[in-house]
């Protein structure tokens, strides 16, 4: 082989492994880990090509992006594991504890999000409403029928 051929052959090489390195650190390399707590808005399983599983956390306290507007604090998420999916959707309206994962980007069939939850920490009960009892029937006086003037 010549010098050309030897060098052109490294560049490609080289290429492909700087490629790879990438590809790795963007999508499969965990960036950070954590517990978000917060009620259960929704997860929803949508998709046009790849169908996934997506939800929304509301967590407890305001925020406000702009001058002048106050928003709830949102962790949108997404799961890879369908039986996992399918016990969060059980719990919608319930305060949750979930364990997720970040990453530096989002993977089509993983998720919309670069947040991927993979467990449920806890789950508390829904809060009962409180039970108000019965009204008391109320009598209603009878009058005598009035008289033709």
């Amino acid at each position: 082989m010549t010098t050309m051929k030897k060098f052109g052959a490294w560049l490609i090489v080289l290429a492909v492994v700087a490629l790879a390195v990438f590809c790795y650190f963007r999508f499969y390399f965990v960036f950070g880990e954590g517990v978000k707590s917060g009620e259960l808005n929704y997860v929803v399983y949508k998709g046009v090509f790849f169908k996934t599983y997506e939800g929304k956390l509301i967590q407890s306290g305001l925020r406000s992006k702009t001058a002048g507007t106050i928003q709830s604090y949102e962790f949108e998420f997404s799961v890879a594991k369908p039986e996992l999916a399918r016990q969060l959707m059980l719990q919608s309206g319930r305060t949750l504890e979930l364990h997720y994962k970040e990453y530096f980007g989002a993977l089509p069939w993983r998720g919309f999000t670069k947040f991927v939850v993979d467990s449920i920490i806890t789950a508390q009960p829904q809060p009962e409403t409180p039970h108000r009892p019965d009204p008391a029937p109320v009598s209603v006086p009878e009058t005598a029928p009035a008289e033709n003037i």
